[in-house]
């Protein structure tokens, strides 16, 4: 195993940022923490891709793997628990509808909804200040719904107009256009509407006591129409998405069907991805109970303390493995020394178990779906989340999969990061492994 620096990529900020080029269909709603289409481009190119072979994103997220192989004409399947990012993969590599019927039918639904609004009293601009009585009247989520949501997340005026919007778009359950107008209503949500930033941490700001909601929202969907006929001449590469577990992978794939894996894992860190994206999940229906987001929970690959549950065993999938058992005995000691009690501070080893034992269960269920010789680029980075304990994310996954069979051709840095708390300098890497054929025998099962 030999480390170089990646050709494509500067070592920061810049390197993760999505360019002006990139954004035709990508920037149809993206994570914030959402690794680039220029890294995914350049892993293609690498691997050699071709338009008879089949690439995989068993983490995809938002689709950024998917949209780009489908822009260079090669297959593509993605895997992803997250029911709200999975219908986003879905949508963005749907390009089958017409983009100028779009648009028309969006300004139809704007000038519905608008209307709707009129006959409330209410102008979708920035100066509503209902009354006693009006405030009674505007529309709420259902109690289960409201107690997901961050606190101050969204004011009520907004979510008001964006219940109404909602119905609107709902109205017309069979129109071709009214999965891209949910996407574009989820973007509008995260960017707009609500009261929300990141950096990359989710927050809540200063909140809005109204806001404009069909102007913006119109806007996204204006920008997908005008993508749709940029992209027209490139629709005709197959792309799918699953809502699966990434663990469980061969469920959903065909016995030495794929050519080359291209993905970026969760980290193991204390960043609940469904608090990101918990807005927009809540209102458009994707989560609408704790039970609904628990459920969710336990689909992910186990990163930080809040999606722990009793009856976890990923952990014991690497009790033999030393640099793992190092690393969670390190953040034990550390600690007892600092004297740190809470619940969640006494569950840090067992999520740093827990992660790299589904990450090594992911890539054993795996191999029997990849043909011989194909190969993989995981992007995955430092991490020194739990007590300052640095975690080399890349190198411990590299061993594992050595330990599974897979051939480790390199690890990529791709750019560094300073940690607030410790002003260390973290890696984020490209994991760059080989898949020969049958395991050897005595290799991990």
């Amino acid at each position: 195993m030999r480390n170089r620096r990646s050709s494509a990529a500067a070592r920061n900020g810049e390197a993760n940022k999505l360019s002006r080029d990139d954004q035709p269909v990508h920037d149809w709603y993206r994570f914030v923490l959402s690794f680039p289409p220029h890294l995914v481009r350049e892993y293609l190119q690498r691997f050699g891709i071709t338009a008879d072979q089949t690439v995989l994103d068993p983490f995809c997220g938002t689709g950024t793997t998917l949209v780009e192989c489908k822009k260079r004409g090669v297959p593509s399947i993605g895997l992803e628990a997250h029911p709200l990012a999975h219908f986003a993969s879905e949508v963005k590599v749907d390009w089958g509808i017409d983009g100028a019927g779009l648009l028309a039918h969006a300004q139809r639904v704007a000038d519905e909804a608008a209307t709707r609004l009129e006959a409330q009293g209410i102008l979708d601009d920035w100066s509503f200040v209902p009354t006693p009585s009006q405030q009674e009247t505007l529309r709420r989520l259902p109690p289960d719904a409201d107690k997901l949501l961050l606190k101050g997340s969204i004011s009520p005026v907004p979510l008001h107009k964006t219940l109404v919007l909602l119905e609107t778009i709902e109205d017309d359950q069979q129109s071709p256009y009214r999965r891209h107008e949910l996407l574009g209503l989820a973007k509008a949500l995260s960017a707009w509407i609500g009261n929300l930033h990141f950096g990359p941490e989710v927050g809540v700001t200063r909140p809005k006591l109204d806001t404009p909601v069909i102007g913006p929202w119109l806007e996204a969907l204006r920008s997908m129409g005008e993508d749709l006929a940029s992209v027209r001449d490139l629709a005709s590469a197959p792309a799918e998405a699953h809502c699966t577990d990434a663990r469980e992978a061969s469920v959903h794939l065909g016995t030495s069907s794929i050519s080359a894996v291209v993905t970026s894992p969760p980290y193991p860190n204390e960043k609940d991805y469904t608090r990101i994206t918990r807005l927009e999940s809540v209102i458009l229906g994707f989560v609408r109970s704790r039970s609904e987001l628990r459920a969710l929970k336990q689909q992910l690959v186990r990163s930080n303390t809040r999606n722990v549950y009793k009856g976890d065993t990923d952990d014991t999938l690497v009790a033999d493995h030393s640099s793992v058992q190092q690393i969670a005995r390190a953040i034990e000691s550390r600690r007892v020394e600092l004297k740190k009690t809470s619940g969640f501070e006494r569950l840090y080893p067992s999520v740093t178990k827990l992660y790299f034992g589904g990450m090594k269960r992911h890539l054993a269920d795996l191999r029997v779906c990849l043909r011989a010789g194909a190969h993989l680029a995981y992007v995955v980075g430092d991490q020194a989340s739990y007590l300052r304990v640095m975690i080399r994310t890349g190198a411990i996954l590299a061993e594992i999969a050595e330990s599974l069979g897979y051939e480790v051709v390199d690890v990529d840095l791709f750019r560094t990061r300073l940690a607030t708390a410790t002003k260390q300098q973290l890696r984020e890497e490209v994991v760059v492994l080989r898949w020969p054929g049958e395991p050897s025998r005595g290799r991990g099962k």
